[in-house]
This record gives structure tokens, C-alpha cells and sequence, in this order.
């Protein structure tokens, strides 16, 4: 996803406005500068792959992280002159899925750098990630502590290109798939770990499964009518007809769960001389 294009000051001038504490507004003010520092800084590091390194807090200046978080839920999120900024932020990935696990669709924004460790980055754009809320939920307060820890961030870590995910056929009844990761061994071992992490954290492939069980039941008929129009050549036809849906998918998504479902069929034979019919 592009990065938000969104000045962190004008943010907290509009919350500033929006706040009815006097107090409140004045140590705020104050506050500007370091919050606005604390997103180039976030900025740099996001960009090294380093964001675990941003030492947490509990106070930004006089302002404590209590009233940086109230700040976010209570005037960012639903003030009329920032609730625009919020739902544009939402409404930023594309079909409104949620570019954490591609599946359903985005409810919430979530702090990549949590709110309850980070303060400072309770307004930040560049720290707020569209997500469904069950990914909301599972990375709960989650801060990385270490390189390996940083689950990926959708505006930072562009792997589009890299092909990670896979699937494998179960020769179960019904038949089921499972998935896991394999990044090719020249991307790292930091940047392999934290696919790995973010698979497990957001516990895809769990649903991935899900997902690939209800798609078999849907296409076996169309792979019974397949099989049975095309007589001793069968098994060739079928194989033929998965690859080129996986190949469908891989076009558009290189690690959709579809892209892997799909060319882990056509390469099992069991599957494709007549598997997809168990019950």
C-alpha cells in the first residue's frame, strides 16, 4: 500500500481544535513538535526495516499516553473534522480488504507501534494500518522487541514480487489443504523470519484452510463435469484447468491462498485422477 500522504501537525492541530480541555489543548500544542519528529523517525526506520528500535514511552512531553490514547478514540476517530482522515485511512486499501490477511474486510485502524507503548504515534498516519478486527484482535498489543518480531507493514514492505506462500494436498475425507511458508533463500533470514511471524501471528493459515475447504466443495462439480466430458484424457485436462486457474490468480496475487490452492491441485496426482471426489 502507497503511504499515507498526510502531514502528522495538521492532524493535531484539527484534534487540537476539536478538544475542549484548555489544558488539555495547550499541552498538546506543546507536544506538536515532538510528535511530529516522532514520525520522521518512524519514517526512517520504516523504511530500514527497523521499527522494532523505536524506544517506547509513557508521557509525549506533559501529555500522558492515557490522554494520547483518549485522543485517538475519542476526537480522531470521531471528531467531524477528523473523522474524514480516519475514514479515508480505512477506505485506503483496495476492495476494503485488509492488506494484513488479504481476506476479509477492514473495520478498524490498527497501530502497528502500539498506542500503549508508543503515545507519540497515536495520530501518526504512517502508524495506523487498515485492518479487519480479527487481525486487530490477534496482534493485540504486540510490539516487536526485535527485527525478527516485525510483522510486515503494509507500507513499508513491498513483496508483491516474492513468492512465499504454498500449499499442500491432504489425501483426507474430504480432502483438505494445508499452507506454509517458504521464501526463496536469497530474501534473508530477518525477512524470511518475518513472514513467518506474521503468518503465525495473524494465524493464516488456519484461515487460509478455511477458506480453501469451502472452494473445494464449490468447484467439485465443475471438475466431475470436466472429468466426465473428457474421457480417457481426464486427468490431463483437469491438471491443465488448475494450473491455468492458479496461474489466474498468481496474475493478480502471487501469494493469494487461491494462487496456492490451485497449483498444489494440479500437481497432485492423486487429486487429479480423481481425489476431488472424496466425501
Amino acid at each position: 500500500m502507497p503511504k499515507p500522504n498526510l502531514v502528522v501537525d495538521s492532524i493535531v492541530d484539527d484534534c487540537v481544535r476539536s478538544v475542549q480541555d484548555h489544558d488539555l489543548k495547550n499541552r498538546l500544542r506543546q507536544a506538536k513538535q515532538s510528535i511530529a519528529s516522532a514520525a520522521q523517525i518512524y519514517d526512517g526506520h520504516g523504511a530500514a526495516g527497523s521499527l522494532y528500535l523505536i524506544a517506547g514511552g509513557e508521557t509525549v512531553d506533559t501529555v500522558s499516553a492515557v490522554e494520547m490514547e483518549k485522543l485517538y478514540k475519542q476526537t480522531f476517530v470521531k471528531s467531524k473534522r477528523t473523522r474524514p482522515i480516519y475514514s479515508s485511512l480505512k477506505k485506503a486499501c483496495k476492495n476494503d480488504i485488509c492488506p494484513l490477511c488479504g481476506q476479509r474486510t477492514v473495520h478498524q485502524l490498527d497501530h502497528y507501534l502500539p498506542v500503549s507503548q508508543h503515545p507519540v504515534l497515536a495520530v501518526t498516519p504512517i502508524n495506523l494500518v487498515p485492518a479487519c478486527s480479527e487481525c486487530n484482535k490477534e496482534k493485540l498489543d504486540h510490539g516487536p522487541e526485535t527485527a525478527e518480531e516485525q510483522t510486515l507493514h503494509p507500507y513499508f514492505d513491498n513483496l508483491a514480487q516474492v513468492r512465499w506462500l504454498y500449499a499442500e494436498v491432504q489425501q483426507t475425507q474430504p480432502v483438505s489443504l494445508t499452507f506454509r511458508v517458504s521464501p526463496p533463500a536469497d530474501l534473508g533470514d530477518v525477512m524470511k523470519a518475518r513472514i513467518l511471524g506474521h503468518f503465525t501471528t495473524f494465524k493464516l493459515g488456519q484461515l487460509f484452510a478455511s477458506h480453501a475447504a469451502e472452494e473445494l466443495g464449490n468447484i467439485r462439480y465443475g471438475l466431475e463435469v470436466l472429468a466426465s466430458n473428457s474421457g480417457a484424457a481426464a486427468m490431463d485436462e483437469l491438471r491443465g484447468h488448475l494450473r491455468r486457474e492458479s496461474e489466474s490468480r498468481a496474475f493478480v496475487h502471487q501469494n493469494a491462498w487461491q494462487t496456492a490452492m490451485y497449483e498444489a491441485l494440479a500437481q497432485s496426482d492423486w487429486f487429479c485422477a480423481g481425489g476431488y471426489r472424496q466425501e
